[in-house]
This record gives C-alpha cells, sequence and structure tokens, in this order.
C-alpha cells in the first residue's frame, strides 16, 4: 500500500509529497488560486478537488488515445498518484484562438480564430516571471537534449490538442488554450505530466463564449468553483 511521505515540492496549484515507493509521487491539489505571476493571489473552497477530477478524466481520455502520462490513479478527492519523472522546465503552450498574451504581443483581435494550431513554449522559471523562448533557447539553456525532443514535445502537443478539441467539441466547449508540461520517466521517455484544468486551460461556452476557466479569478467575472463544476459537469455528460 502506498503511504504518503515527505513534501517534496510546493507549487503554485499542487503539493508533491514522497511515498513509500521511489518510483511513485502523491499529487495533492490546492484550493488556491494565483494570476499574474502570483501577483493576484486568492483561494476557493472545493477547487483543488474539482481539478483533480477534471485532470483525472482527461488523463485517463489521452491515455485512451495514445498519451503516455504520468498518471496512476486518483486515490482521494484531491489526491492523485503519479509516476516520477524529471520534469522538462519547458511550458508548452498550444493556442486555437488569440486572446490574452497573444493578443497583446502581437496585435491578433482578440477572439480571432488562428489558421493553425499555434505551440509556444515558455521558460518554467518563476523568478525570471516564466519567460517565452524559442527553439534555440531550449538547446542553449539544455533544457532538451537535442532537436527532436523538442520536434517530438511539439507533435505531441499537437496530438493532445486534436484529442481535446474533438471531446469537448462534443460537449459544446471552446478549447481557446492550454498549458501542458512533461517529464522524462525513469526509462527516460517523454510523457505528460501535471495536470490539465481550468486552471491551465480556456474554456468558452460555444454558444455564449461565456468564461469557464481561471479567467474568472483574472479578470474578476465571479465564481470560479461555478465554473468548474460546469466543466466538470459537461466533462461527465456521458458517465452513467
Amino acid at each position: 500500500m502506498i503511504e504518503k511521505k515527505d513534501l517534496l515540492y510546493e507549487g503554485k496549484a499542487k503539493k508533491l509529497f514522497k511515498t513509500n515507493d521511489e518510483n511513485v509521487l502523491l499529487s495533492e491539489f490546492k484550493d488556491d488560486l494565483t494570476a499574474f505571476n502570483a501577483e493576484k493571489k486568492g483561494s476557493e473552497s472545493g477547487k483543488g478537488a474539482l481539478n483533480c477530477e477534471i485532470s483525472t478524466k482527461l488523463f485517463e481520455l489521452l491515455e485512451k488515445n495514445g498519451i503516455k502520462t504520468h498518471l496512476v490513479e486518483k486515490i482521494s478527492k484531491n489526491e492523485q498518484l503519479v509516476k516520477k519523472c524529471e520534469i522538462i522546465k519547458i511550458e508548452v503552450i498550444v493556442r486555437n484562438v488569440a486572446t490574452g498574451s497573444l493578443s497583446k504581443r502581437l496585435g491578433i483581435k482578440d477572439g480571432e480564430i488562428l489558421p493553425f494550431a499555434l505551440v509556444e513554449f515558455c521558460l518554467k522559471d518563476d523568478a525570471l516571471g516564466d519567460p517565452f523562448i524559442n527553439d534555440e533557447h531550449c538547446l542553449l539553456l539544455n533544457l532538451v537534449s537535442n532537436k527532436d525532443e523538442i520536434e517530438l514535445i511539439k507533435q505531441k502537443a499537437r496530438k493532445i490538442n486534436e484529442i481535446l478539441l474533438i471531446f469537448f467539441a462534443e460537449r459544446k466547449l471552446r478549447l481557446i488554450d492550454f498549458k501542458i508540461e512533461f517529464g522524462k520517466d525513469k526509462n527516460g521517455e517523454i510523457i505528460l505530466a501535471d495536470e490539465i484544468s481550468p486552471d491551465s486551460c480556456r474554456f468558452w461556452d460555444k454558444d455564449t463564449n461565456e468564461k469557464l476557466d481561471k479567467d474568472r479569478f483574472r479578470q474578476n467575472l465571479g465564481s470560479v468553483k461555478v465554473a468548474y463544476e460546469e466543466v466538470l459537469r459537461r466533462i461527465l455528460k456521458d458517465e452513467k
């Protein structure tokens, strides 16, 4: 039986704990909310449990479609067991519609549908504000071993996007953009890690464009929990 041990790492949205199995960690989802590089902070009871359930369901969906992930199993309302992996310090952003920083940086009209899925990288470094980086920066900073790994990460990100676009379209949700992270497992294979949830994605209602993600916190649009509950309800719509 897996036992929870010492705290290994605490981030903005999760805590990672060691377990009695050196190849397995325990991930605990927090109720904390942060935005603008943690300049804005808050908390909403139940948010962590919702993200844990949403991320679990989406990782299971991706596993069924050939995407290997770090998920082992969900063990409580806000805890998962995950495979220990070495996180690649790149935040991978996939964009289907222009909004947020993309519109600000490049002047693309907010809400404009992009002609193709845009994959961008940020350096995973809070102290530097997670700056945008390119392929050569990844090599320069030794974030990856070679160009092939960069291309593999991009291919996996686009495949994940294709799967999720179809899944959410069937549930009348527009997947605007999302951020994911990858890691290397004990065999050196690159797998999907971290989480996929309304904390890390932008979801707009297909009919009304109502925002059902962390932008509700960023932009003071109302209850985050209510929006996340709606996202989960739609994810579970086919389950009895």
